[in-house]
This record gives structure tokens, sequence and C-alpha cells, in this order.
């Protein structure tokens, strides 16, 4: 990543201004999350796939990198890990928005 430049970008979607990623797909938080801290792994991390971020990744404004369980590093807005949804399946859907009352999309 750039210097300066966000891992995600802001579009307009259903549910109104939501981060999506570089594919254009909605980015979602999840409630279980503790701040800097990813609690979704193994089966929950196939079904809300992170946002990934280099090792080199480095916090910037609002973004920084955190650490998963398995070492890989993920990107978290405003201290709030960030996923995408297997079951979004185009730019714009927001289908994960409210799942289990738990999982949200991501403002900006």
């Amino acid at each position: 990543m750039a210097q300066g430049m966000a891992p995600a970008k802001v579009a307009e979607t259903s549910k109104g201004k939501v981060l999506v990623d570089a594919k254009g797909m909605t980015l979602y938080t999840f409630d279980k999350d503790s701040a800097g801290k990813s609690a979704c792994n193994g089966t929950c991390a196939q079904n809300w796939p992170p946002l990934m971020a280099d090792a080199s990744a480095k916090a910037s404004g609002d973004w920084s990198p955190v650490k998963r369980d398995d070492g890989s590093m993920q990107w978290a807005y405003k201290g709030h890990p960030l996923y995408t949804w297997v079951k979004d399946t185009k730019p714009g859907d927001t289908t994960g928005d409210g799942v289990n009352n738990i999982w949200h999309v991501a403002a900006p």
C-alpha cells in the first residue's frame, strides 16, 4: 500500500455510504471483535473473509493492521477489523448487513 493510500474506498449502496474493498465489495464489522483483535477465525473467516493486509502494512489515519490468530495481518478501520461476505456476489451488494444481528456494513 502506497503511503497515504487507504486500503479501502467509500461507495454508495442501498445502505448508504459504506467502505468497500479494491473490487468494490462491501466491507463489514463484527460485534464480537474487540478493538484491534479479530474474533472471526476458522469457519467464520471462510464465510467472512478478512480484508488482508501485507505483513509490512503500517497504520495510517483511521486505518491500522491487526494480527490475526494465525499470524497473518488484517486491516482495521477505527480499531474495527474488516471483512467481506461470501454471499455478496457483486459490487454494491450488502446482504451481510444484520446477519445474526452481529454483522454490520462498515460506515466511513
